[in-house]
């Protein structure tokens, strides 16, 4: 036992119950200050507060648990049996609460657990991945599940934490912070061009074999801006897939001009393996806008969440922001 209040045989006692516990927490530490101190005056000033006050929680405590707690006479304090026990137990159940608080504080700077994520399958390999790779080196007790899919996540039933998605306009119901912009771009080879008609507006492409989707009749229907000019013409082709990297071959194999995300064709743009085609012409295709990442909106966005949200963000080309969207 501290100062002041001298040791008293110890007795089986139960504090509270658990929801009494989280009503009556600031009465138990006052309480525990009183015990340790030997005055309501030390308690006070230790607490910040006034003796009134602090006998007062020491009085709903008592209330609370029905049994005096705290024998008080002019001269000085006692803990009574019931209050010996209680200071023993309050002491264990302060400690518990402030090592759950570290652990809390703890979590708050430490990524760590497992973080499902969900993008589209070109994204996903072109872009996502590599930032991936590097999250998981610098954030080794970090567990990371990416599903790379073209298909709509629900992310409840699929248990997934972020949605990576490319549009021009984020669904609405979820918090969504910008990644980086994404174009469609027209490429061909330079040995399909050196022995195919001119291409300079885009109605020149009449005469052109194009890569489309072949999802529907719209995909043979591709539409340009330049300014306040608008284009729309009818193409036609001797091949259709709806895979990015399969266009990427096939254009890479001669068949003619092809739209790609921009993440796509650089690295063959880069490599001179492919040039870009009708560069002064924005291709308006219905893939494109930014990529952004996706998730519920809440105050209470974990520490792996967040880390993971800003690596791709500064990765990928934007500053971190100070705190996610709510």
């Amino acid at each position: 036992m501290a100062d002041g209040l001298g040791p008293q045989p110890e007795q089986d006692f139960c504090v509270v119950g658990t929801n009494g516990f989280l009503t009556v927490l600031p009465e138990m530490v006052a309480f525990m200050r009183v015990a340790e101190l030997g005055s309501f005056s030390a308690a006070a000033r230790h607490l910040g507060t006034t003796p009134s006050a602090v006998s007062r929680q020491v009085a709903r405590l008592e209330q609370e648990l029905g049994v005096l707690l705290i024998q008080r006479t002019t001269r000085q304090l006692r803990l009574t049996d019931a209050g010996q026990a209680a200071f023993a137990r309050s002491r264990e159940l302060v400690a518990a609460a402030q090592d759950l608080m570290q652990v809390a504080q703890h979590q708050s700077i430490t990524p760590r657990g497992r973080m499902c994520l969900s993008a589209p399958k070109a994204f996903a390999r072109h872009v996502l991945h590599p930032p991936l790779l590097r999250f998981l080196a610098e954030f080794p007790e970090v567990n990371l599940h990416l599903i790379a899919t073209d298909l709509d996540v629900d992310p409840v039933r699929e248990g997934v934490d972020l949605m990576i998605r490319v549009t021009r306009h984020p669904p609405e119901g979820f918090a969504a912070r910008k990644l980086m912009s994404v174009q469609q771009v027209l490429c061909a080879t330079p040995g399909y061009l050196a022995i195919s008609p001119a291409l300079h507006l885009p109605a020149d492409l009449a005469a052109h074999s194009c890569l489309t989707l072949g999802e529907d009749t719209q995909d043979r229907r591709w539409r340009f801006r330049q300014g306040d000019t608008l284009a729309e013409i009818e193409v036609k082709g001797r091949y259709a897939v709806n895979h990015s990297a399969l266009r990427l071959d096939a254009m890479l194999a001669g068949l003619g001009v092809c739209p790609l995300p921009d993440y796509v064709a650089r690295p063959a743009l880069q490599s001179g393996a492919a040039v870009q085609v009708l560069p002064e012409w924005i291709f308006q295709g219905d893939y494109g806008g930014d990529a952004y990442a996706l998730y519920p909106p809440s105050r209470l966005v974990s520490p792996t969440l967040r880390a993971l949200i800003d690596h791709l963000a500064a990765s990928l080309g934007t500053r971190p922001a100070t705190t996610p969207p709510d």
